[in-house]
C-alpha cells in the first residue's frame, strides 16, 4: 500500500480546495458554505516520483459528541463527520492541518491542535489563505500551537505548495524494497470499478461500509448526507474492485440548493467512469419514476446495470413478493429488463455475499465479444426466420456483421438499405442476440451501416453527382445581358 497523507482542520478552512489542488483534480466538492465535505476522499498524488494517497476529511469539531444523544437512533452528523477525520488520522502516515489566516487563531483550534499532539503522527502545519504581506503577518500567530515550522499557502491561487509538498515528501517513511513496482503494477491494472447509484435514502452508504466490512461512509436518516463521491478498494480473488458510494439523484425541481446539484453532477460522472452501475432501490417503496431516469441514464452512458433492492429485511417473502418485484418492474423499468436484480439488506447483511459475485457475471457479459462467424451466422439464421419488412419495394439484405468493440457490446451490420430498418426490427434483433450470446446487464447497441459503394448512400451520392453536372452545363449555356454567352477566362 501506498503511503497516507490526511489533510484535517475545522470547517471551512479550506482542506477540499488543497486536497483538488494537489490532486489536480475537482474531485471534491467545494463552497464557502461550511461543512461541504463529510467523508472520507481520497486521491493520488507523485511528488519527485514518489506516490502517495490524500485523504480530505470533513471539518474537526473536537467538542462534537462521541455517544449517541438521548431519544437518537444514531450519532449526530457533526459527530459523525468528526469520527471520519479521527479515522484518516488515525491510518495516515503524515497529518496536514490545515488553520485560516483571515480566521485567525481561535479557541477551536487550540482544541484541534491538542488532538494532533496525542496522534503520534508527524504533522505539518499549514496557514491557508496566505495571499499577501498582511496575511503573512496573521499566520505568525499560529506558532502558538507548538508549530515547529508553519507553512504559508494559498490553495485557491496555488501559492507556497511546492514547500509544502518537499516538507511531505521528506516526512514519508521509507518505502521497502521492491515497493515502487509494486505500485506500478497497481497503476497498470486498476481492477473493475462499480458505482452505487440511487435516490437519497436507498441504502448506498450502509450497502458501502457492508461490503467493506467498515465505517467507510456516514449512513444517516436524513437524505442526502453523502455528497462527495466516497470510494474503497475491495480486494477480491479475481482483483480488486472499487466501490463508488455517490449521492442520491433527485428531481431536479426537488434539487435546488447549488450544492446538491453540484454533488448530483458529482455522481453522474462517477457513473461515467464506472464499469458496472448498481442502481440501488429501497425494497420496501419499490421501483419509482426516478429509479427509470436513472437506470435510462446508466443505459445511455453504456454501462452495465445490476438493480440492488435493498432493505429486503423488511420485506414479506415468498412468491407474492416476487410476483410484485416482477410487476414493478414491468410497470417502471421494462426496457431494462435484461439487468438482473438482486435482494440484499445492508443492515443484516443478508444477500450481500452475493453482490460481488453478480456485479463479476454482468461485467464479464458487458466485456464479451462474440466471433465474427457466429455473429454472421446468426444474422443468416433470423434473416431467413424473421426477414425484415421491405424497403420501398426492395428487399434489405444483411451482408456482413462484426463487433468492433466490446464494453458495450458494440454491433455493426453492413446493409443495402441502412435507413430502411425500422426501429421495432431492431428492438428484435438486440432480444435475438440476448438470447443465443446471453449479454445479461450488458446494454447491447446495434448499428446498420451501408455497405461500401452500395444501398441508399451510395446512391444519393450519384444523384448527387449528376444534379451537379447538369447544373455546371446549364450556368455554362446561359446567355448575358447582351445575348452573348459568357467567355471563359
Amino acid at each position: 500500500m501506498l503511503p497516507l497523507v490526511a489533510i484535517v482542520g475545522r470547517p471551512n478552512v479550506g482542506k477540499s480546495t488543497l486536497f483538488n489542488r494537489l490532486v489536480r483534480a475537482r474531485s471534491a466538492l467545494v463552497a464557502d458554505e461550511p461543512g461541504m465535505t463529510r467523508d472520507r476522499h481520497y486521491g493520488r498524488v507523485t511528488v519527485a516520483d514518489r506516490p502517495f494517497d490524500l485523504i480530505d476529511t470533513g471539518g474537526l469539531e473536537p467538542d462534537a459528541p462521541a455517544n449517541i444523544p438521548q431519544g437518537q437512533k444514531q450519532p449526530s452528523l457533526e459527530a459523525q463527520i468528526t469520527e471520519q477525520s479521527r479515522l484518516a488520522m488515525a491510518e495516515a502516515d503524515v497529518i496536514v492541518a490545515v488553520w485560516d489566516a483571515r480566521a485567525g487563531l481561535t479557541p477551536a483550534d487550540q482544541r484541534v491542535a491538542e488532538l494532533l499532539r496525542i496522534a503520534d503522527r508527524p504533522v505539518l502545519h499549514a496557514v491557508n489563505k496566505v495571499d499577501g504581506p498582511k496575511q503573512e503577518l496573521l499566520a505568525n500567530e499560529f506558532y502558538a500551537l507548538g508549530a515547529e515550522q508553519l507553512f504559508g499557502i494559498s490553495a485557491a491561487h496555488g501559492l507556497g505548495l511546492d514547500a509544502l509538498l518537499d516538507a511531505i515528501e521528506e516526512a514519508l517513511p521509507a518505502p521497502p524494497d521492491g515497493d515502487d513496482e509494486g505500485a506500478s503494477a497497481d497503476d497498470a491494472n486498476p481492477g473493475l470499478n462499480i458505482a452505487l447509484i440511487g435516490r437519497p435514502n436507498a441504502g448506498k452508504s450502509a450497502l458501502l461500509n457492508r461490503l467493506t466490512g467498515s465505517e467507510r461512509s456516514i449512513v444517516s436518516d436524513v437524505p442526502g448526507t453523502t455528497r462527495d463521491p466516497v470510494n474503497a478498494v475491495i480486494e477480491t480473488q479475481r482483483g480488486p474492485i472499487t466501490v463508488v458510494d455517490t449521492a442520491g439523484i433527485r428531481r431536479r425541481r426537488r434539487s435546488s440548493p447549488a450544492m446538491e446539484q453540484l454533488a448530483v453532477l458529482f455522481a453522474r460522472r462517477a457513473l461515467v467512469d464506472a464499469d458496472v452501475a448498481c442502481l440501488v432501490v429501497d425494497a420496501e417503496e419499490g421501483l419509482r419514476v426516478q429509479d427509470a431516469k436513472i437506470a435510462s441514464a446508466v443505459i445511455d452512458a453504456g454501462r452495465a446495470l445490476l438493480i440492488v433492492l435493498n432493505k429486503s429485511d423488511l420485506l414479506e417473502r415468498g412468491a407474492a413478493a416476487n410476483a410484485a418485484i416482477k410487476k414493478q418492474r414491468q410497470d417502471h423499468i421494462a426496457f431494462a429488463d435484461f439487468a438482473p436484480h438482486l435482494l440484499v439488506s445492508a443492515k443484516t447483511g443478508a444477500g450481500v455475499n452475493k453482490l460481488l459475485a453478480a456485479v463479476r457475471r454482468v461485467h464479464d457479459s458487458w466485456s464479451s465479444r462474440v466471433a465474427t462467424a457466429e455473429l454472421n451466422r446468426f444474422f443468416e439464421d433470423i434473416a431467413l426466420a424473421h426477414p425484415p419488412p421491405a424497403h420501398r419495394g426492395h428487399a434489405v439484405r444483411f451482408y456482413f456483421a462484426q463487433q468492433p468493440q466490446a464494453q458495450p457490446p458494440t454491433i455493426i451490420v453492413s446493409t443495402n438499405y441502412p435507413l430502411g430498418v425500422p426501429e421495432s426490427y431492431k428492438r428484435y434483433v438486440v432480444g435475438k442476440l440476448r438470447e443465443r450470446f446471453g449479454f445479461e446487464g450488458a446494454p447491447v447497441r446495434v448499428f446498420f451501416r451501408a455497405r461500401k459503394g452500395k444501398g441508399e448512400a451510395s446512391k444519393a451520392s450519384k444523384s448527387k453527382g449528376k444534379a451537379s453536372k447538369k447544373t455546371s452545363k446549364t450556368s455554362k449555356g446561359k446567355a448575358t445581358k447582351g445575348g452573348r454567352k459568357k467567355r471563359s477566362r
